[in-house]
């Protein structure tokens, strides 16, 4: 008499067992993703409803489908929409970069800055206002985003000088060397001239105010970029981080992806840092909070990652719009009203994911 085995088809038997925790996991992620871009509408609401002047849902509705010329429509469609379109482009790309700056460090307390991104961009804003005499927000963009590029170009290559190509190590001693250089030569420039002094400090708290619809437009195709670059590396991303050995047994080029991940994080966090200033803290923290909600797998981890970094952006640009009111406190400040708090109960809480 012959039998026939059957396979378990209930979570009880084995197959259902291997299946079960993975089936979970992908749905804790399509529920965060899903969450988080409800989350982000609502902000992006917030944002353009609430200020100074409070503006109800209906006459934001009305200003955007059918404006009249009233001052709600005004107040909405040239100052408002472009502000919180900035702050969901600019939080987007720091969070990205973020994920992607401590993955290929494999450093958790890594942030774009680390790169020298910030430092290239305030030197290269201090020279155009010193040397060149421009004054306007539309001129710093695209000389801040050249000295982002020359500083990350400048780390890529010293770290890569070495025998075994760039490494975590490497790159982050570069980097952080060439930090402390440029903004060196940034405070003697600024230290020898005080009209140069006050144009840069405009630049360099970090905000999202005094910014049009232009500047979104000048940096959005830099970010889309870096944010393709970055979502494709994804895959490469997480072969390394099981080790340069392992990556390359794998068939991945160690040094291709880390060249990929470096031209993305200079898109992203140079376009950023052009449009608003020197933000920091969301590219610090906004990682840890995406790896908690999705686990490690950066094809997961950088989409929550740049969510919840737009969402933070336009929480703390609300917030600086509300508690000074009639005036406001710059998105830069406010962040690190939240930030450090927050980092320290983080770190308190529940110890950092090794990387």
């Amino acid at each position: 008499m012959t039998t026939v085995a059957s396979r378990p088809s209930t979570p009880d038997g084995v197959g259902g067992q291997s299946r079960s925790p993975l089936v979970r996991l992908r749905r804790r992620r399509v529920v965060a993703v899903l969450g988080l871009l409800v989350l982000l509408g609502l902000c992006c609401l917030a944002s353009v409803a609430v200020g100074a002047k409070a503006i109800s849902p209906g006459a934001v509705w009305d200003a955007l489908i059918a404006p009249t010329g009233t001052e709600d429509d005004i107040i909405v469609r040239s100052l408002r929409v472009p502000r919180t379109v900035l702050g969901v482009l600019a939080g987007l790309a720091l969070g990205v970069a973020g994920a992607l700056m401590q993955g290929h460090t494999r450093n958790p307390l890594a942030e774009p800055g680390i790169l020298g991104v910030n430092a290239g961009a305030a030197l290269a804003v201090v020279l155009a206002i010193y040397v060149l005499g421009v004054e306007s927000l539309t001129g710093y963009v695209w000389f801040a985003f050249a000295g982002a590029l020359l500083a990350s170009i400048a780390v890529f290559s010293i770290g890569s000088g070495g025998r075994g190509g760039p490494t975590p190590v490497t790159l982050a001693l570069a980097g952080t060397a060439l930090t402390y250089l440029l903004l060196a030569l940034t405070h003697a420039v600024v230290l020898s001239d005080l009209a140069t002094l006050d144009a840069y400090r405009f630049w360099s708290v970090g905000s999202l105010a005094g910014r049009d619809a232009g500047i979104s437009v000048q940096v959005v195709w830099f970010i889309a970029a870096g944010t393709l670059l970055a979502f494709a590396s994804a895959p490469g991303l997480n072969a390394l981080a099981l080790g340069d050995d392992v990556a390359r047994s794998l068939g991945q080029s160690v040094r291709l992806i880390r060249a990929t991940g470096i031209v993305a994080i200079t898109l992203l966090a140079g376009g950023a840092v052009a449009a608003c200033g020197p933000i920091v803290f969301v590219g610090l923290v906004v990682p840890h909070v995406a790896r908690a909600l999705t686990g490690p797998d950066y094809r997961w981890l950088l989409p929550c990652a740049g969510l919840l970094g737009a969402i933070l952006m336009l929480v703390a640009d609300v917030t600086g719009r509300v508690v000074m009111s009639p005036g406001e406190l710059p998105v830069g400040i406010v962040l690190a009203f939240i930030g450090a708090p927050f980092f320290i109960a983080l770190v308190r809480r529940r110890r950092l994911v090794s990387l």
